[in-house]
């Protein structure tokens, strides 16, 4: 008890925010002073900070049991240092995927570093959010951050289109939460998360109702879910391909996080309604997601509607209304970044100066130029497409398992109609990469043995953790129940 006091009254547990603040400051300053001179110095140096992150956060960040913290607004438990954790290797493999297309394209600037420190602060303070105000606060800083990385290549009209585009709708979901979340501050009279769901117990009245309405189609804007989806394929599009990647991994953690924090925990007392209501949105957004990818010529577009369904899938586990049901959907949320880091990062590598490889035509006999960017796609191919023995397979029975033993088998039927949909999707690139003729003369991509090792470590991973399952779905277990 004594130890749990100590730790509740020191900053320990937040250490992973401390340092981001203190690295991006610091930061921030080499980049003034030295960033001209030395053009990969902060590039390298952040990769050194997230590392330390890391450690610090390992080491220092651990607590008994769940604690509140400042006040009710900072919530320490096993669950937020696992996520932290995963969000500095999500950010640090991503980073160093982009270095190179950084750099071709004349854009490797100190400012793109900031900015991604800047958005995993957002997403720390989404993890760790025990109060409305710290929820908006995560959002907020996060969804700003991620604008400005959008609009980052300021000489492409495509990338600044597709920023304004986000910008809009990004501002209208976020007047649409903080709406909800007013009516429910004004119906509870308290901002603190855990008080909320020990008021809203019982019959509930109209005000929570709508209040909850607004804050559902928040989370759904943020997810990605249908009908709110119209920013996602357009953002992947028109974004640098660096950005998509980032957008497309990290930031899906904190939305998994948001989702738990705001519905399943703190208005765990309104269950019957906002399960109903996502479970409209989850079944939308697996049909559209999963049929609209089928007609795409354009990888970042395809991708951008796999990940759709995708989304759909996380929201199934949340439908289930249970703490197995929560299992399920972060251990598809681990799956699901591990496969999209990757693929993306495929992306990146086989692209060139002046090339982005964002066609599905780019792919075609890949295999014959490059062996091993085709094998690692083929494998995450195969993964999203949930075929055995890849942890994309183990998701998806995961989040049926989760619906049947709630009674949802209607769901379970939609969700494996739509994954054999989406698997047509898939197995055609590994048909364009592996049976068909190289379309022309494709620029080299350059090759960066570091990098490229990297990719063949993550895509190892995915096979790996779908051969031996089972530590990573004890540990999404334990940090739910």
């Amino acid at each position: 008890m004594h130890q749990l006091l100590l730790q509740s009254s020191s900053f320990a547990p937040a250490v992973a925010e401390i340092w981001l603040m203190f690295a991006i400051c610091v930061l921030l300053l080499i980049e003034v002073f030295a960033g001209a001179r030395h053009r990969g110095l902060t590039a390298t140096l952040t990769l050194v900070a997230l590392a330390v992150g890391a450690a610090l956060t390992a080491r220092y960040a651990q607590v008994p049991q769940r604690t509140l913290l400042f006040d009710g607004t900072f919530l320490a438990d096993e669950l937020a240092v696992v996520l932290k954790l995963a969000g500095f290797l999500l950010v640090a493999v991503a980073l160093l995927y982009s270095r190179a297309y950084l750099e071709q394209r004349n854009i490797q600037r100190g400012e793109y570093y900031i900015l991604a420190l800047t958005a995993l602060l957002g997403i720390f303070v989404l993890i760790s959010a025990g109060s409305l105000v710290t929820v908006y606060l995560g959002v907020e800083l996060l969804a700003l951050s991620v604008y400005a990385l959008v609009a980052f290549d300021r000489d492409s009209g495509v990338s600044a289109e597709s920023a304004m585009k986000y910008f809009v709708l990004g501002a209208i979901a976020s007047g649409t939460l903080l709406y909800g979340m007013s009516l429910v501050y004004g119906i509870t009279g308290t901002l603190d998360l855990t008080t909320i769901a020990s008021q809203l117990q019982g019959p509930l009245n109209a005000g929570v109702v709508l209040g909850l309405a607004f804050i559902v189609v928040a989370v759904a804007f943020k997810l990605g879910a249908v009908p709110f989806h119209m920013w996602l394929p357009d953002v992947y599009e028109g974004a640098p391909t660096s950005v998509t990647l980032f957008i497309g991994t990290a930031p899906k953690i904190a939305y998994f996080a948001l989702t738990l924090r705001l519905l399943a925990q703190g208005l765990a007392g309104t269950e019957a309604e906002w399960t109903r209501m996502l479970a409209a949105l989850a079944v939308l957004t697996l049909v559209v997601g999963n049929v609209v990818a089928l007609v795409q010529t354009n990888l970042k577009r395809m991708l951008a509607y796999s990940t759709i369904a995708n989304v759909g899938f996380i929201i199934l586990g949340f439908v289930a209304g249970t703490p197995d049901g929560y299992a399920a959907a972060l251990y598809y949320t681990f799956a699901y970044v591990l496969v999209a880091l990757g693929s993306f990062g495929v992306i990146l590598l086989a692209s060139a100066k002046g090339f982005e490889a964002d066609k599905l035509d780019d792919y075609r006999g890949l295999q014959r130029r490059d062996p091993l960017l085709a094998a690692a796609m083929m494998v995450l191919m195969f993964s999203t497409a949930g075929v055995p023995p890849f942890i994309g397979f183990w998701a998806k029975l995961r989040i049926f398992q989760a619906l049947w033993e709630s009674n949802h088998l209607w769901l379970v039927l939609v969700a494996a109609a739509m994954s054999v949909v989406g698997a047509y999707y898939y197995l055609r690139i590994i048909k364009l990469m592996y049976f068909d003729e190289p379309a022309g003369e494709l620029p080299h991509a350059p090759r960066e043995a570091g990098v490229r090792f990297a990719l063949g470590v993550n895509a190892a991973a995915v096979l790996a953790l779908g051969i031996a399952p089972g530590p990573l779905l004890d540990l999404c277990a334990r940090l739910i129940h």
